[in-house]
């Protein structure tokens, strides 16, 4: 206008109305890009996750399989913690760990150890074998950390990070007569799910975890009884166990198996759903630590019947058999506390 037009009060609220209208074109058309800049951003990061932490098939050579997670970071689905199963030559194998911490170092790590097992499990006939395999991924992967963190100090920095780091880890073996073997370096033992209740699937003394320490030179496994037809094993991470409510108080993993131990048959995909509200529940939504949860629920009934009828073949039927103790419960002591973070 020029100056010496003086301006209406319309005129002002008009100027005003379109300056507001622009301004608000403006910003909403940057809010949408950056909407959907992030939705891309989310499914690259899912997709990455899902490849680096895929949920296991829902049966695999005779077992049903159900897996979940609760990462401590915002945003994310994949944290320190790791699992896997494989069907192998050997029988199943699985694989559940946990790196201490964790974030994007912590993601490292679970990406080595996985990427390690998803071929050696079908390569090593020992499962200590197989064992060694994880322990030299996990030591390469913390030299190129420091190579990385200290060039100059060629990785021999004591201050590097990664000279702190370790996997606690449990490499399970199901063969195909539902025997059972395991190794463990520091990880909390598995439940065994059945008529029984829920009881530790052992009491033995844990290996060191892999990183700061080498692993003894004779590797024995622990041998479990044959998991019977409808009996499972759920395997998971100190996560579980540790989870806090806003009292401090932990979260009681082994009573809420027993209520489900108690109740009708479930599905694995249901008690995995179940475990996991639980913990939501327990710790606000909000856990303080990765969780990893993975079940096995043997499902081979026809093989069991087969193995039934052989050894009454052989020996007579061994039924009630004081003296026959393969199908008997495992010891319920108490496990020994795994290795904290």
């Amino acid at each position: 206008m020029p100056h010496d037009h003086p301006e209406s009060l319309g005129e002002r609220i008009v100027a005003a109305l379109v300056l507001l209208i622009v301004g608000t074109g403006v910003v909403i058309a940057a809010r949408c890009r950056l909407r959907r800049e992030l939705r891309r951003a989310r499914a690259v990061a899912d997709a990455t996750q899902s490849v680096l932490l895929r949920p296991p098939p829902a049966r695999l050579e005779g077992l049903s399989l159900a897996s979940g997670q609760l990462s401590a970071s915002r945003g994310a689905t994949v944290g320190g913690d790791l699992y896997e199963v494989a069907a192998t030559p050997y029988g199943v194998r699985a694989v559940i760990g946990d790196v201490r911490g964790h974030g994007l170092p912590a993601i490292g790590a679970v990406a080595a150890v996985l990427g390690s097992f998803r071929e050696a499990a079908h390569d090593e006939p020992d499962l200590g074998d197989l064992l060694r395999r994880l322990d030299r991924a996990v030591q390469r992967h913390l030299r190129e950390r420091a190579r990385d963190e200290h060039p100059a100090a060629r990785g021999t920095d004591p201050e590097s990070p990664s000279a702190e780091e370790f996997v606690t880890l449990l490499l399970l073996e199901i063969d195909q007569d539902c025997g059972v073997r395991a190794l463990n370096c520091g990880h909390p033992w598995p439940y065994r799910l059945g008529p029984g209740g829920a009881r530790p699937l052992a009491a033995a003394e844990p290996l060191p975890p892999l990183g700061p320490f080498p692993l003894p030179a004779v590797l024995d496994p622990y041998i479990g009884d044959p998991l019977l037809p409808g009996e499972a094993l759920l395997l998971h991470t100190d996560g579980a166990v540790e989870a806090r409510d806003a009292r401090g108080r932990f979260f009681g993993l082994r009573p809420a198996l027993e209520r489900i131990a108690a109740g009708p048959p479930a599905p694995p995909e249901a008690v995995i759903a179940t475990l996991r509200a639980a913990l939501l529940r327990h710790t606000g939504g909000r856990p303080g630590d990765d969780v990893a949860l993975l079940l096995l629920r043997n499902d081979r009934h026809d093989r069991h019947d087969r193995v039934t009828g052989e050894r009454k073949g052989a020996g007579g039927d061994r039924t009630g058999d004081p003296a026959d103790t393969s199908t008997l419960d495992a010891p319920t002591a108490v496990p020994s506390a795994p290795v904290r973070h």
